[in-house]
């Protein structure tokens, strides 16, 4: 059983920055892919970034590109999502999840889930 804990979310302006933690607390995180979801209230929860277990293949949604990068660090069982240039619409509670059959992309292909951490940002 993988147990997930997310950190660093809070209230930033537009434009400002984040950088969400999450950290796995069982044995077999290096071998999962990570995401990243968020879910905004009344949308569906939606990924935003994912990253393959050995950290050298990574995805985006077209939202995010260029201004989120995911990140993780194998030996502190941990994925970073770095928020830069954050807008309004960034606005969401922000899960971390753990797929341990493959490269997922839907909410329902993963497998393990923390309890989310509200990011906010003000015009």
């Amino acid at each position: 059983q993988e147990q997930l804990v997310e950190s660093g979310g809070g209230l930033v302006q537009a434009g400002g920055s984040l950088r969400l933690s999450c950290a796995a607390s069982g044995r077999f995180f290096s071998i999962y892919t990570m995401g990243w979801f968020r879910q905004a209230p009344g949308k569906e929860r939606e990924l935003v970034a994912r990253i393959h277990w050995s950290g050298g293949s990574t995805y985006y949604a077209d939202s995010v590109k260029g201004r989120f990068t995911i990140s993780r660090d194998n030996a502190k069982n941990t994925v970073y999502l770095q928020m830069n240039s954050l807008k309004p619409e960034d606005t969401a509670v922000y899960y971390c999840a753990a797929d341990v059959r493959g490269w997922g992309t839907k909410a329902n292909e993963y497998d393990y889930w923390g309890q989310g951490t509200q990011v906010t940002v003000s015009s």
